[in-house]
């Protein structure tokens, strides 16, 4: 089952490699970590993105990520797992998501790394508002990202 510390919600920024030491620490049985840092973009909707505020529905956007982990730790033989994901005002450049996948081998790191973020990008509860001098405005789900997670589902999919 999921621990807390895998995941964590958190307005502060992260640094990537000290939560992959983190993960690492006192292990000598992983062979393959693979992370991905996603980054606030200076273009979206619009090309003149200034700021993106984050917003979450606290214990809700928890939930949903543990059962992602919890999924991929089913699906692969994962030896550690830490999502972290921001919340609040960013600005362009700023780390916004931090996932980071231990196994003993790459191909199961890299598949689960890439499932969890595909299933972060459209299962969980988190609402994105962009700033830009034209102005506010909600950023709507896109459907490149639904077509990306529907390749990891089939038949037998248990999550949420």
């Amino acid at each position: 089952m999921v621990q807390a510390a895998k995941i964590q919600i958190r307005e502060e920024p992260f640094n990537a490699d000290v939560e992959q030491q983190l993960l690492l620490a006192g292990r000598s049985d992983i062979g393959a970590v693979v992370s991905f840092i996603g980054l606030v973009r200076d273009f979206n909707e619009r090309p003149d993105i200034m700021a993106l505020t984050l917003e979450h529905y606290p214990g809700m956007t928890e939930s949903a990520l543990g059962g992602i982990v919890s999924e991929a730790e089913t699906r692969w033989p994962l030896q550690g797992v830490r999502v972290i994901h921001r919340v609040g005002r960013m600005t362009p450049g700023d780390p916004i998501v931090l996932v980071v996948v231990a196994s003993a081998h790459r191909r199961e790191a890299f598949e689960a790394c890439d499932f969890i973020m595909d299933y972060l990008k459209t299962r969980a509860p988190f609402w994105k508002k962009e700033h830009s001098v034209s102005g506010d405005y909600w950023v709507a789900d896109r459907d490149s990202d639904h077509h990306d997670a529907s390749r990891w589902e089939s038949d037998n999919d248990s999550i949420l």
